[in-house]
């Protein structure tokens, strides 16, 4: 199942870089906000907890369709970075780093980070 759930969202950010390129957005935009989202780790300065909330926040589908419905119908010069956002969260998933357990940064919905 864990290993579906990794192809699906391989395929979701096949699909993002596809629209991100059809619409001819600037990719030197792209590699500057691709990370962006990343920055939520901080969180993990404080304690795991708070890590696994902000990382959370910025990593799930949620946030990144309702700023695309903002971005569709109130300002498209937005359209962009939605595109990244939802091109990092499938990135991430492929590669295993699900949502985040608030016990610890390794314990994800995709199981152990660093376990097959």
């Amino acid at each position: 199942m864990i290993l579906l759930l990794r192809l699906e969202n391989l395929v979701f950010f096949v699909a993002s870089i596809f629209a991100y390129h059809f619409y001819g957005y600037s990719w030197s935009l792209f590699a500057i906000f691709f990370l962006v989202p990343d920055m939520t780790l901080i969180g993990y300065l404080i304690n795991a907890k708070v890590g696994a909330i902000l990382y959370n926040l910025m990593h799930s589908y949620i946030g990144a369709v309702i700023f695309a419905v903002f971005a569709f119908f109130i300002a498209s010069t937005l359209m962009p970075f939605v595109f990244i956002w939802l091109a990092h969260i499938s990135f991430d998933r492929a590669l295993g780093f699900g949502l985040k357990y608030r016990d610890s940064f390794k314990h994800t919905h995709l199981g152990f980070i660093g376990k097959p």
